[in-house]
């Protein structure tokens, strides 16, 4: 299992550290200590409140990651892996973002995908698109 630091838990959440440790005393986020005796959520355990609220956050600063060419990159926690045969559908909860990958079951396995681990979705392509939402003179 996946261990975050209550730092760690409220950086993924976009909430304090407080808001956190408050969650825990009212019992709707499970705390306990790791085995360096600091208190510690478990990975699965965020992810049914990231769901929730759609957290938003400094996710990258909080959790630097391996550099890549790509730019446009998205740090969260693994919400759902599906497999089905050679391939997997890997879901990525990014502050409020639902991001989905396709992949081969080999290599979600190899990367040991599973709900709550922290992982990054990269995406690098020659177009992209930006839509704006409609405006009162539509």
């Amino acid at each position: 299992m996946t261990q975050f630091r209550i730092s760690e838990a409220a950086a993924l959440l976009g909430v304090s550290d407080d808001t956190v440790r408050r969650w825990a005393e009212q019992g709707r986020l499970a705390v306990t200590r790791g085995a360096n005796g600091m208190r510690v959520v478990e990975g699965a355990d965020l992810v049914p409140l990231m769901e929730e609220l759609g957290s938003g956050g400094a996710l990258a600063e909080a959790f630097p990651l391996a550099r890549a060419s790509a730019r446009n990159r998205f740090v969260g926690l693994v919400t759902r892996v599906q497999r089905d045969g050679v391939m997997a559908q890997v879901d990525l909860q990014a502050g409020p973002f639902r991001i989905v990958s396709l992949m081969s079951a080999e290599a979600a396995d190899e990367l040991g995908l599973e709900p709550g681990v922290l992982a990054a979705a990269s995406a690098k392509a020659t177009t992209v698109s930006i839509e704006l939402p409609p405006g009162p003179d539509s």
